[in-house]
């Protein structure tokens, strides 16, 4: 196979980012299974692994990238910071074609850049191989139980940016007060409801089914985790068809709320596409039935699915609160307010294990296709731009996108 240097850029975009796509043992593990290829590190001041940790296992830490092959981030790469002609691996955030990002996709076009976008690599079943999901459960589950404290004055706990990696965040949750009587409503499965799980299973809380969530009236603290075929139902005449609900969503409507409104917290980790109906609505959480005051919104999906997440919440201020009947923004702490989080980079809180976690994904799932000097289906299906400038077939769907940066 023909030799090869990959370099891990420095993070660039604002706000920043701890992140890294592979931490220095990672590098030294790449290199030994994978002898042809050279891991490089370019120097910066913020990521949460220092140079010097890359230094320390023998790892380069340069200033200048320019001779390396192929490029790897986490977030997108300023435009400044873009280097002609060279293979870039990194969220870009313009399958979607978000406006924000139409410049960057420009720009990629222009200096003949060859993007192969993390969000777009998958198996033959289309399932991702790699993503942060994990880890956005993780945090925002805990921060969802974080939220419960502070909005019913129950105990305090660290935002886990303050702690320092998810061990130290664990010992933290040692001082969660569950009341006897709480009910919690997790939905959504995959790796984001699966790092979720693992959070409510270090908790004293028991997992009960739907119905006996529904039906039944316990002595302990007890929570439900939801699945699709769960929460929407179709409208005429009720049940559910896998098939039938993703070709035709318009068909279903969802009957989440039965399960929420009498709940004490909601942890929201479904993947949601714009076409599905809408889960909570405002005349839900304005009725009089309604109980649920803790909204830890994992997925973020803002001014969609679940009517009080009018909007993402940071790092820094995390909760906010929504006037049930107001429908405005509102002081968390307000008897009216649902407490809403809703950030939406929730996996930078725990940079370390979550750029572990991801690193190790890249190593298993992704390193194996990308250095060969055959090109793999599932790196030539995520290749966004090639080095001739152009979209590739799969991403034709861009173009107007792109020329829309003009």
């Amino acid at each position: 196979m023909s030799k090869r240097c990959v370099g891990i850029v420095k993070e660039g975009k604002v706000p920043p980012d701890f992140r890294v796509p592979l931490t220095p043992h990672q590098c030294v593990e790449v290199m030994e299974k994978f002898p042809h290829i050279t891991v490089k590190v370019e120097s910066s001041p913020i990521r949460k692994f220092k140079d010097e940790e890359y230094e320390k296992l023998g790892i380069q830490v340069v200033q200048d990238l320019s001779d390396c092959d192929i490029l790897m981030g986490v977030k997108e790469v300023p435009i400044p910071m873009l280097l002609e002609g060279k293979t870039y691996l990194f969220f870009s955030h313009t399958l979607k074609k978000q406006p924000h990002n139409a410049k960057l996709m420009r720009a990629l076009l222009d200096k003949k850049i060859r993007l192969i976008d993390y969000e777009a690599i998958k198996n033959e079943q289309g399932k991702r191989l790699i993503g942060f999901g994990r880890y956005a459960g993780i945090v925002g589950t805990y921060q969802g139980w974080r939220t419960f404290g502070l909005k019913h004055d129950l105990y305090s706990i660290l935002s886990p940016s303050h702690c320092d990696d998810r061990r130290a965040m664990e010992e933290e949750m040692k001082k969660i007060v569950i009341p006897q009587n709480t009910k919690v409503v997790v939905t959504g499965f995959g790796r984001v409801g699966n790092g979720a799980k693992e959070i409510m299973d270090l908790l004293p809380i028991k997992r009960v089914s739907a119905d006996e969530f529904l039906t039944q009236t316990f002595s302990e603290p007890v929570y439900v985790h939801l699945d699709t075929q769960e929460y929407y139902e179709r409208i005429e005449g009720g049940g559910f068809d896998k098939k039938e609900f993703y070709a035709n969503p318009e068909k279903y409507h969802s009957i989440l709320t039965k399960y929420v409104a009498g709940a004490d917290l909601y942890i929201a980790c479904h993947l949601w596409a714009g076409t599905n109906p809408v889960l909570i609505t405002k005349e839900d959480v304005a009725a009089e039935n309604w109980k649920c005051m803790v909204l830890a919104d994992v997925s973020c999906d803002t001014n969609g699915p679940i009517a009080p997440t009018i909007k993402a919440s940071k790092i820094a201020d995390p909760i906010f609160g929504y006037h049930r009947h107001d429908h405005i923004e509102v002081d968390y702490k307000s008897e009216q307010a649902i407490a809403v989080m809703s950030i939406d980079n929730l996996p930078c809180e725990l940079p370390k294990d979550a750029s572990e976690d991801f690193g190790n994904e890249l190593i298993k799932n992704v390193f194996p296709d990308l250095f060969t000097d055959l090109m793999r289906p599932s790196i030539w299906k995520a290749t966004e731009t090639t080095e001739e400038g152009k979209l590739t077939p799969h991403f034709e769907y861009l173009k107007e996108y792109a020329e829309s940066a003009h």
